[in-house]
């Protein structure tokens, strides 16, 4: 099954938690902190493989998970890092943050790697959290919380030429001519189901060839299997019209040029502005000739090269002009302009990194820093709290709550955790 976009949500590994220890040995007087460091939690990692053709092994995992990171130990033990979770994919697949809708990372070299969501740190243990004013803390930390975000991956197959053109009109039979592959071959519509790949190989090297489902009206809006993967000719560099000149089916071949064309702008107009050339096939029948004259007389400018991909004549001259093009061409970056991930944009101008919402009398605070610090807490001494609430007030938190009127006894809610306001 050839699977070219799915939609995964992540969630990479969380830190593991810090340890709350002290020193005891006998001829140690005032030990003081021994909790170690959690370790840090494990990445998802994106990977390219030459190996693969498909995404249908991201068809059924609906959810990815990362590995926890271990919790630190006593005797100031640090917990070990979690080992980061590995997801193949073919060469020439697209990563974009489904919600915010950037793209992450365009994979188009074999092995080539990408984070695409972060493990969180492990938090620190009462040995990392000594200070002067507090030497023997009687608390530690909880792992960060990992990156949670859910992706959408497409994959755009990379090809040098992509065979375009109505149904039936003999790409499949040129693309089994001219390369290894075994493309299905049959006397109906839409026998290609799924985009095939060869690999032709020339005197002066080689060039990969990409035969695409057949086009016809209304493909780009949805119609028939075209509009499916006509994001796969973005990559190639060169398109190659096949042309039924015979017309064997009742069809201008004039008229089904300007369709396609029509279609490909439709889906974007980049495609337009590729290289492209013209393949007239099923030259071996005798209407074709007339037709072929008809049609140079309303495209007199363009190179068309005549063959009988069933006879296999005329396809070498074909191979030698493509892998000329192939070479002279240079690789098109897709998404150089949109990756929006490597810029970082800083702001002078600070703003509050929570909000308050009054519903009835509970006061729901909501925002990234706050909830990462909640998560963060391990509530199971009165000095976490005290840390807590002290960190709370140096956002701003309090002097913000008793700006909306808040009241002695009044409940504050964080996530689905509710605490009764004390001045």
């Amino acid at each position: 099954m050839f699977i070219d976009e799915v939609t995964v949500e992540l969630n990479a590994g969380r830190g593991g938690d810090g340890c709350m220890a002290f020193r005891r040995e006998k001829y140690v007087p005032m030990g003081g902190p021994f909790g170690g460091n959690g370790g840090k939690g494990g990445d998802i990692i994106f990977v390219a493989d030459e190996g693969l053709k498909t995404l249908i092994d991201l068809r059924y995992q609906r959810v990815i998970k990362s590995d926890v990171g271990a919790n630190g130990e006593g005797k100031s033990k640090n917990g070990k890092n979690a080992t980061d979770k590995i997801i193949k994919v073919p060469v020439g697949t697209t990563i974009k943050d489904r919600d915010a809708g950037f793209v992450i990372a365009d994979l188009t070299k074999n092995g080539e790697e990408v984070t695409v969501a972060y493990g969180g740190r492990g938090g620190r243990g009462n040995v990392t959290l000594a200070t002067r004013n507090n030497p023997c803390p009687s608390y530690a930390e909880r792992g960060e919380p990992g990156e949670v975000r859910t992706i959408r991956v497409e994959l755009r197959m990379l090809a040098d030429v992509g065979l375009v053109g109505m149904p039936s009109v003999g790409k499949s039979t040129i693309l089994s001519m001219i390369s290894n592959a075994n493309p299905k071959i049959a006397s109906y519509h839409f026998t290609t189901l799924s985009p095939n790949l060869g690999v032709v190989k020339t005197q002066t090297g080689s060039f990969v060839v990409a035969d695409l489902p057949g086009l016809i009206e209304g493909a780009s809006e949805g119609v028939g299997l075209g509009h499916k993967f006509l994001k796969h000719i973005e990559r190639t560099k060169i398109i190659a019209h096949i042309i039924d000149m015979s017309g064997s089916e009742g069809r201008d071949p004039y008229e089904d040029y300007l369709l396609v064309r029509k279609e490909l702008e439709a889906f974007s107009e980049k495609l337009l502005n590729k290289k492209e050339i013209i393949i007239a096939n099923k030259m071996d029948i005798s209407s074709s000739h007339d037709n072929l004259i008809k049609f140079k007389e309303k495209l007199p400018n363009i190179e068309i090269f005549e063959i009988e991909a069933i006879n296999n004549k005329g396809l070498d001259t074909v191979i030698n002009h493509l892998q000329e093009l192939v070479l002279s061409i240079k690789d098109e970056v897709l998404y150089d302009e949109n990756i929006q991930e490597k810029h970082v944009l800083y702001k002078f101008k600070k703003e509050k990194p929570f909000t308050i919402v009054k519903d009835n009398k509970v006061f729901v605070i909501k925002g990234d820093e706050v909830e990462k610090l909640f998560k963060m807490t391990n509530f199971n001494t009165d000095e976490a709290f005290v840390i807590f609430a002290k960190k709370l007030r140096r956002m701003g938190i309090d002097e913000e709550l008793e700006k909306m009127g808040i009241e002695e006894g009044d409940i504050v809610r964080i996530l689905d955790y509710e605490f009764e306001y004390t001045k």
